[in-house]
């Protein structure tokens, strides 16, 4: 069920939910681009195959609001705003362990194993290394048993690089609880459990109004309500 949170002739906010891809997928699987063009085909049956362009994307695993383009002009001005560092993201995420400071940023640089899927924290000047930094703040912590000190925090990227958030808060010893790529402890987890990250909130200027719109959206995994 597609859960929309915005529409207009110009841009649809959807959530993704744990499991989906951002864009097509290759394999017979749902994906968010079909499902948002069906609904688009349904509103509107006689207009022929939607366009919808990608503007930003999640990792499967990972929940959360995204925004599509519905127009060239949109998707240009969206895409601007990508790139530019304009389009404002946040996520929540649940941590094990918990840092020194109740806020801080962590500037790293990160190289992709595209053979594995992967991405890990390299020397700066590393041949093909890019630049990742983001910024935290605890929202609360709690003993959880069995898996100790959980943190939940609120992130904004900065950058928006592979695996970015997983990989950096593995690096300064703080790995996501149920990352089972960055994780050592869920390494051989339960199919079932999913990594507790999800980009709760999104802000972006509408290409068309100009105005700056905000969508917000809590996580509905239980280890979010638990920490």
């Amino acid at each position: 069920m597609l859960n929309i949170l915005y529409e207009d002739p110009e841009v649809i906010v959807v959530w993704k939910p744990v499991g989906m891809e951002s864009q097509s997928s290759r394999g017979f699987a749902a994906d968010m681009v079909s499902e948002i063009k069906r609904h688009i085909h349904n509103l509107s049956p006689k207009g022929g195959e939607p366009y919808l362009a990608v503007i930003h994307r999640l990792d499967k695993p990972v929940s959360g609001i995204l925004v599509y383009a519905k127009t060239k002009r949109s998707a240009a001005a969206l895409s601007k705003q990508v790139s530019d560092g304009s389009m404002r993201k946040k996520y929540l995420a649940v941590v094990c362990g918990k840092p020194v400071d109740n806020s801080g940023a962590l500037v790293d640089f990160l190289l992709k194993d595209e053979k594995i899927n992967l991405s890990r924290i390299v020397e700066k000047g590393t041949a093909g290394a890019r630049r990742a930094e983001l910024s935290y703040v605890i929202r609360s912590s709690r003993e959880v048993e069995p898996y100790g000190m959980l943190t939940l925090m609120e992130i904004r990227l900065l950058t928006g690089r592979h695996h970015q958030i997983r990989v950096q808060m593995a690096g300064h010893g703080m790995p996501l609880w149920g990352d089972n790529k960055y994780n050592p402890a869920f390494s051989h987890s339960n199919p079932s459990v999913h990594v507790a990250l999800a980009a709760w909130e999104l802000s972006f200027v509408h290409p068309v109004t100009g105005k700056t719109v905000t969508f917000q959206e809590q996580p509905a995994g239980e280890i979010f309500r638990i920490v």
